[in-house]
């Protein structure tokens, strides 16, 4: 059955045929939500609205615009809703300076301040033009989706819808209620605002088969599970940065990061207590991690790692473990092992 039966179908009150007529659209527009909002959670959350308000206004579309744009334009409006009661999700090291590797921690912040990861196995397939791919897979990196979040709620989609998603500048005009100039205009703003701060050299997706990255991260893991600060701290750059959300604290260079990981993390860490699970995120490499809990012997999800490799040097760049359980979850991974 086509589209236009699910729809003829679902107009009369059949929800099964308004799942059928939906589901196909339910992962891109969980990364539409996300690139925007910058949270997997809130991401989520917005999709279980958007599905809810379509089935509600079914009556409402029109088919000037199509299906697929009709659901755009109503995920879009879920997103500027909540980011009128949100505060704009970033990283620690957007919002604070490096911090003193010697020096106390410092409390949590609310988990809400702070992006978060995105699974690979939930994004939508992909078309096989090698073009498009790069596109889309740039686009979910952290370093893109983090600077997305510096443009206004209206250039963020726009800039999505075009760049991105491939819209018309009218299609863009229809979804975002706005006049085909207002559309250009915001996209000729966002492009620039995008350029001042975002380096594509830092959004580099890895191929996910390349025997170089596999054995660099190995390294990285066995080096984590072996307590082994030395050859961990070997594998990152001279400038590395490391960072740990939902902590605000920092590290900038190899020399505060072996301090930091000496001095804190594998202070009291014995080999084997801590392990990692390699999984992809945001295009990147990334890592769930597990912590061992002395009473049960069991491993303990703590979070996820994600890595960002210079692939020209083959050294790591920057580490950011998002300290949160919860999110171990979301990759389908068990809570312990």
């Amino acid at each position: 059955m086509k589209e236009p039966a699910h729809l003829a179908a679902t107009r009369i009150g059949d929800k099964k045929e308004f799942e059928k007529l939906t589901n196909p659209y339910r992962r891109e527009l969980l990364v539409h939500c996300y690139r925007i909002l910058g949270s997997l959670h809130d991401a989520e959350d917005s999709v279980q609205e958007t599905m809810l308000r379509a089935w509600k206004r079914l009556d409402t579309f029109k088919e000037h615009i199509s299906f697929r744009g009709w659901l755009y334009k109503i995920a879009t409006n879920v997103c500027f809703d909540l980011l009128k009661k949100r505060r704009r999700r970033s990283l620690p090291t957007q919002e604070y300076p490096a911090a003193n590797p010697q020096m106390s921690l410092g409390p949590p912040l609310s988990e809400s301040l702070w992006l978060e990861p995105f699974p690979d196995a939930r994004m939508p397939p992909m078309e096989n033009d090698p073009e498009y791919r790069i596109i889309v897979k740039e686009s979910v990196t952290l370093a893109f989706i983090a600077t997305l979040q510096l443009l206004s709620a209206h250039q963020r989609a726009v800039l999505i819808l075009r760049d991105v998603l491939g819209f018309r500048a009218s299609e863009a005009a229809e979804i975002l209620d706005l006049t085909v100039s207002a559309v250009n205009s915001l996209l000729h703003r966002a492009r620039v605002n995008l350029s001042k701060d975002y380096d594509p050299n830092e959004a580099l997706t890895l191929p996910y088969e390349d025997e170089s990255i596999h054995k660099l991260l190995d390294q990285y893991r066995h080096a984590w599970e072996t307590a082994d600060v030395t050859a961990l701290v070997a594998l990152i750059k001279e400038d590395a940065t490391f960072a740990m959300p939902p902590l605000s604290a920092w590290y900038q260079s190899r020399e505060a990061i072996l301090q930091f990981l000496d001095f804190v993390i594998f202070r009291h860490a014995a080999p084997g207590e801590i392990r990692l699970r390699p999984v992809r995120a945001n295009g990147q490499p990334a890592f769930a991690t597990y912590e061992r809990n002395p009473d049960s012997g069991t491993f303990a999800a703590s979070g996820i790692q994600l890595i960002t490799i210079d692939i020209h040097m083959l050294q790591i760049a920057n580490i950011i473990s998002f300290r949160d359980a919860e999110l171990v979850s979301r990759f389908d991974l068990p809570a312990t092992i």
